[in-house]
């Protein structure tokens, strides 16, 4: 019998262990100039209790000559940081001790670090502060927006909004709003006020900054197609817009916290459901021979993985035997969960095998990710680590649900 009463002790020695000066093996820079906290830390803690953290200390063991791990996070605030910290350390949080602006802050560190079994946790406890929730309407509903992981949060906001579009149109910060969240605003179909409306409003605003600002040297507001919001779906069946930014900084080698210069536009080329009569690759090697700057992506049967990689030379399916394509700028991908940010990018390290050009088998990034046909006429995929840093073992034999090719533009 597990009694846990016993469990207080083992969270007050756990915390104890955090305030040690003696053992730690690992620091950690938190916040931007002026304001940066160092804070020490224990990598055997951080690894088990954080993918986000194990997947930069797996890269970035301990040196031999004893130099410390150090990790930067710029983008959280050191006494933010401090709570996320003791709940990785003691396993609780004792929110009503905090303001709630600052259990909000806590919420998207705890996304940012992937912690995701606190997500659902903070956001119980702000759906229970209504009256905060509604008059800090325009924050919450920009947080839960950029994040996909909040789904109670999204869930809150969609609903209020389609009773009372008000508290988002007329809010004083209207016009700050990102573009992404007025194009999801405008697809609620049970948004109770015409679509006209919300353009009205934009228009508006766009006429006070303009007019209200007497010094101004803006030329005078004209209505042009650079003014429209244009779609954010990219016909895929397998990603989200959100998973097109986030390759997008990959092709451009930027790290995820970059602000992102160049996006691109996802062509689709191909869709295994759409394109073969059956479980063949002629289609893909008829339609996609000769095209470059590709992005396969692949969703694995009876599962919430979703694989893939980025081909930046042209496919070339010209003989009756296979060839290898020779790159230093391909990459291979994998999201996890139905989560964003659980994601593993593996560039590839032998160029002269980069991708591999079969006559029998599907896009093929060498052994490392390739799609083929088994004896049993099912559509697999093979992942055995061969040219790319990392490999997706895991995954190694699964059956395909479905693929696609972009091309990227």
């Amino acid at each position: 019998m597990i009694d846990n009463k016993l469990l207080p002790k083992l969270s007050q020695n756990l915390l104890e262990i955090l305030n040690d000066e003696e053992y730690y093996d690992i620091t950690i820079e938190v916040g931007s100039d002026p304001y940066v906290k160092v804070f020490r830390a224990h990598m055997v803690i951080l690894n088990y209790r954080s993918s986000y953290f194990r997947r930069i200390l797996s890269t970035n063991k301990k040196k031999n000559d004893e130099t410390l791990t150090n990790i930067k996070l710029p983008n959280i605030l050191p006494e933010i940081f401090q709570i996320v910290l003791r709940y990785i350390y003691g396993g609780k949080i004792s929110l009503e001790e905090y303001d709630i602006l600052d259990i909000v802050k806590v919420l998207v560190a705890a996304n940012e670090l992937n912690l995701q079994e606190l997500i659902p946790y903070l956001e119980s406890f702000l759906l229970n502060k209504a009256n905060w929730m509604e008059q800090h309407f325009d924050l919450i509903y920009q947080i839960s927006f950029e994040n996909d992981a909040f789904l109670k949060l999204q869930k809150y906001c969609k609903d209020l909004i389609s009773k009372e579009p008000s508290k988002i149109f007329n809010s004083p910060n209207y016009s700050s709003i990102p573009e992404k969240l007025l194009i999801t605003l405008i697809q609620n179909d049970n948004l109770q006020i015409e679509e006209i409306q919300v353009w009205e409003y934009e228009l508006y605003n766009n006429l006070l900054e303009y007019f209200l600002d007497n010094d101004s040297k803006k030329s005078v507001l004209r209505i042009t197609k650079e003014n429209k919001v244009h779609s954010k779906n990219i016909g895929s069946k397998i990603i989200t817009f959100q998973h097109a930014e986030l390759i997008s900084k990959w092709i451009d080698r930027l790290e995820i916290t970059d602000k992102l210069t160049t996006l691109y536009e996802f062509k689709l080329l191909y869709r295994y459901s759409r394109d073969e009569r059956n479980n063949s690759f002629n289609k893909f090697r008829e339609i996609c021979n000769n095209r470059s700057r590709t992005i396969t992506v692949i969703k694995v049967k009876d599962s919430n993985e979703i694989l893939g990689g980025y081909n930046p030379i042209e496919w070339k399916f010209n003989g009756n035997y296979g060839t290898f394509g020779n790159t230093k700028d391909s990459f291979i991908f994998s999201f996890g969960n139905n989560n964003i940010r659980n994601y593993i990018l593996s560039r590839v390290k032998e160029e002269t095998k980069a991708i591999y050009n079969g006559c029998y088998c599907g896009p093929s990034f060498n052994n490392d990710l390739y799609l083929y046909i088994n004896i049993h006429n099912e559509l697999k995929i093979g992942c055995i680590k061969s040219s790319y840093e990392k490999d997706f073992k895991e995954i190694n034999n699964s059956c395909i649900e479905e693929y696609e090719v972009f091309q990227i533009v």
